[in-house]
């Protein structure tokens, strides 16, 4: 196992380089240049700003992949990328730059000959932005070997709880119709913004609603979180008012009845239209693999309050966990950082979990 100086200089080498999504071309070069020396150039193979490494190829044992993505949200930072005392901060430091430097540390430092899994590493771009852009998608189409796996780990950062499962999130934009007039005399107009008043005061209302799913419990909310009026003057009544719903829904439902849901919300009181599908992502909790990771040091056991690329995997009947390193609080934040504790945690329970899969699969329900 690497000391935590060598991991903490490959996080460290990772948050010097820029990668906000959209802009991962530097950070790819940068991991496919360092994977291909240690493991060999045909065990990399680059699909645009994506990379899929074999780096054990050992037939007849179960085949597991690590999944990371290489983008980043853009946030603000008070200094460079630096460690000060246990803590390393750095955009991406937390989500998912830390999962990342496992990934490699890992890869470089097992004996790959004699382990008892076949494994696969995926690093992948734009997982920060909207579900038909993450490039996860193109490259669980055109690799077998991805959509073959017995078990996904997706190295979210989770405090190194192993969560199961994952939300599906559906956004809606619901515009309300009204039509102009002059502020001054309002009664010769329809306010789109005072007509979609009592739709928001229910939203306000909507108690969360908690599911559970192979006993592990998911909280359903929905929430407005965008609002704009057609903007035509401050004189002008507006005579539209659009409202971005995020419906956060457990495994169990599909994106069409999730939006036949909000649509029967709504009503005839505005139009209802997608804008961007994430299907749920069920939590495999009785899957031989998943249950071998869960006694191998993980923190604790729960279920995943919000969406991953879990979900793609489960889409294809591919069992898949998130577990990482990172600090789960710290993803997305101004001057984002993660625990070197935790990161050295995160490696070592990866390491006992490689190093002491179960040859042979039991038959396990999903």
């Amino acid at each position: 196992m690497p000391g935590r100086d060598e991991l903490a200089r490959t996080l460290l080498e990772l948050t010097l380089i820029p990668s906000p999504i959209g802009e991962e071309r530097a950070l790819c070069d940068a991991v496919a240049t360092r994977l291909r020396a240690s493991l060999g150039d045909g065990a990399v193979t680059r699909h645009e700003n994506s990379l899929v490494v074999r780096a054990a190829v050992r037939p007849g044992l179960p085949r597991i992949g690590l999944v990371g993505h290489l983008d980043t949200v853009r946030t603000d930072h008070s200094g460079p990328p630096r460690i000060e005392g246990d803590l390393l901060y750095g955009p991406g430091a937390a989500d998912m730059k830390s999962g990342l430097a496992v990934m490699i540390e890992l890869v470089e430092r097992l004996d790959l000959a004699t382990l008892p899994c076949d494994l696969t590493l995926v690093f992948y771009e734009r997982e920060e932005g909207p579900f038909e852009e993450n490039m996860l998608g193109p490259l669980l189409e055109r690799f077998e070997v991805l959509r073959q796996l017995d078990l996904a780990i997706c190295l979210e950062p989770s405090d190194n709880e192993l969560q199961l499962g994952c939300m599906g999130s559906v956004h809606v934009t619901v515009s309300f119709r009204g039509r102009t007039a002059h502020s001054a005399r309002p009664w010769q107009g329809v306010n789109a913004i005072t007509s979609a008043a009592p739709f928001l005061a229910e939203l306000a209302e909507r108690e969360p609603r908690e599911v559970l799913v192979d006993g592990h419990r998911f909280v359903e909310v929905v929430s407005p979180t965008i609002a704009s009026s057609s903007g035509r003057g401050r004189n002008i009544i507006p005579d539209r008012f659009d409202i971005n719903v995020n419906y956060r829904f457990a495994p169990g439902r599909s994106c069409d009845e999730v939006v036949a849901d909000l649509r029967a919300m709504v009503g005839d009181r505005a139009e209802v239209s997608p804008v961007d599908l994430s299907p749920a992502g069920r939590p495999h909790a009785h899957h031989a693999l998943v249950d071998h990771l869960s006694h191998c040091g993980v923190k604790s056991v729960g279920s995943k309050q919000a969406w991953t690329d879990v979900a793609r995997f489960d889409a294809l009947g591919v069992a898949a966990v998130s577990f990482g390193p990172g600090t789960q609080a710290q993803a997305h934040q101004p001057d984002e950082h993660t625990s070197l504790a935790g990161l050295g945690e995160g490696y070592a329970i990866l390491e006992r979990f490689l190093t002491s899969v179960p040859g042979r699969l039991a038959p396990t329900s999903a």
